[in-house]
């Protein structure tokens, strides 16, 4: 009986190394963009970094898509993804269906990244997840391409504005520094 005892006790100390515990600001599910499926985030993105970036169509920032898509594809095999949310808080930049923004997204710009379901990103009405990224020190957005930098734990490391471009040494740097941990 003892044994036994031990056995379990033993198995549920080494749970919580083989298991480790979603991130609460991943666990969370949205759409993909025109879907109708929602996908979790720690089961999709589980220890990677991401780049969450809210996106907009008729922007002056809307050519950061390419480079985006860029940085996605350069760095996925090291464990790094883009994750779009469109939003159409700043002046009406992205007025279109989510069909019309998919299409324009991957017709204009060949993105491929995970895109998902449009999403408000500030002030009250902000989702929830925009407001957790907000409250871990990524700033809320002040307009279209604000940029959070999310870590292998599922937490912020950094927000980046929206004039910080896809391929700036210091996001590069940043981005680099976070894989390596």
């Amino acid at each position: 009986m003892l044994v036994r005892t031990l056995m379990a006790i033993s198995l549920l100390a080494c749970s919580g190394v083989v298991m480790a515990e979603c991130s609460p600001l991943l666990d969370r599910s949205f759409r993909p963009l025109a879907d109708k499926t929602p996908v979790n985030l720690c089961e999709r993105f589980e220890g990677k970094v991401l780049l969450v970036v809210n996106t907009a169509s008729k922007c002056g920032f809307t050519p950061q898509y390419e480079a985006l898509e860029k940085l996605h594809a350069d760095l996925a095999d090291r464990g790094f993804a883009v994750v779009g949310f469109p939003s159409n808080d700043f002046m009406g930049q992205e007025p279109g269906t989510e069909k019309e923004i998919k299409e324009f997204c991957t017709l204009t710009y060949g993105v491929k990244f995970p895109m998902f379901e449009k999403l408000s990103v500030k002030g009250e009405a902000a989702d929830p997840f925009y407001r957790e990224l907000a409250a871990q020190g990524g700033g809320e957005p002040g307009w279209n391409f604000h940029k959070y930098l999310i870590g292998k734990d599922g937490k912020v490391v950094q927000g980046f504005g929206s004039r910080v471009k896809p391929d700036a040494p210091e996001l590069r740097a940043a981005i680099d520094a976070a894989l390596a941990q």
